[in-house]
């Protein structure tokens, strides 16, 4: 497990928001991915909740596929939320930074309330978050939740506040993700990590069982972007925040003998005439409803435990 710093996170993408949306490019293909996928499902919803929307580039989508549902789009960055403002469409009771429930009370917001199209902008970690058990009805996240360094908790609060049966689908980065990054760095100073780790997703399936969600499906696809110069895959990564999190980070300036080292190692990953860069992108989605074969808490009933000579032996009779 990593142990990030959420104040670092906090302050880089604060920084970054400015310049997010030009930098993107990612971002934006995979939001495309995740609303693709969800014409497969037929979940009715009321409520949903974009966790980690950033600048908005998911949740614009939500508004657009689910116009009778209320969004909300919840940010552990305000400035990234400010950039979103437009995007989201924000209803005018709806000021930045109003606590959730005294802006359901402005609002007169119940179960059966009078939709309207637009998001509400929430500032909040998802590791608490602001809402009621039971009280959603979709969870999205697209490619923020490689900035969790504890899944379970994370998934526990998504689970407490989906209704049940409600459905949560994500996007997260892979342990094969900025690789070549990481390979120049192991070259050039092999002492310190430069480069987050990044979560399995068999891990992350298992997470989601430990935390209540049944029926867990899991796949990935690999993206390669490529750049004139090493240069220009650091100008991208900071462009969007995107920087070592980890609280055991190496503190102080980089020497420039190492850095250059790093930048020659990645210059000799060169393919075709371009620095390439992969990223692994985790897809996920899972019901909250219990899952009957694994977890913690999970219902026995109707199973048979048999140990693999008994199986044996009864399959022989057959």
């Amino acid at each position: 497990m990593q142990n990030f710093s959420r104040s670092h996170i906090k302050a880089h993408f604060d920084h970054a928001a400015p310049s997010y949306e030009e930098a993107a490019i990612l971002q934006k293909v995979v939001a495309e991915r995740v609303d693709e996928r969800l014409d497969l499902t037929t979940i009715e919803t009321q409520v949903i909740l974009d966790a980690g929307s950033g600048t908005g580039l998911l949740t614009e989508k939500i508004i657009q596929r689910y116009p009778q549902a209320h969004c909300f789009a919840l940010d552990l960055s305000e400035s990234m939320l400010r950039q979103s403002k437009t995007r989201l469409q924000v209803p005018r009771c709806a000021k930045l930074g109003t606590p959730l429930n005294r802006f359901l009370q402005q609002c007169k917001l119940t179960k059966n309330f009078a939709t309207k199209a637009g998001a509400t902008p929430i500032n909040a970690d998802v590791n608490q978050l602001p809402f009621a058990d039971n009280s959603v009805d979709l969870i999205v996240s697209n490619l923020m939740l490689q900035w969790c360094d504890d899944l379970d908790t994370v998934f526990a609060e998504f689970r407490r506040v989906l209704r049940p049966e409600g459905l949560i689908m994500f996007t997260s980065f892979g342990p094969d993700t900025l690789k070549e990054l990481r390979q120049a760095w192991q070259t050039a100073d092999p002492e310190h990590a430069h480069v987050n780790h990044f979560i399995d997703m068999h891990d992350v399936g298992d997470a989601l069982m430990r935390a209540g969600f049944g029926q867990p499906v899991m796949d990935m696809e690999l993206f390669t972007l490529t750049y004139d110069k090493p240069m220009g895959v650091l100008k991208d990564l900071k462009a969007i925040g995107a920087t070592n999190a980890n609280q055991d980070r190496k503190s102080g300036l980089m020497g420039k003998g190492k850095f250059t080292a790093m930048l020659n190692a990645y210059e000799a990953l060169r393919v075709d005439g371009k620095v390439p860069a992969t990223f692994e992108v985790v897809h996920g989605h899972a019901w909250a409803g219990q899952e009957v074969i694994k977890g913690p808490n999970r219902n026995k009933s109707g199973h048979i435990e048999i140990s693999l000579e008994q199986f044996s032996k009864q399959t022989k009779q057959l």
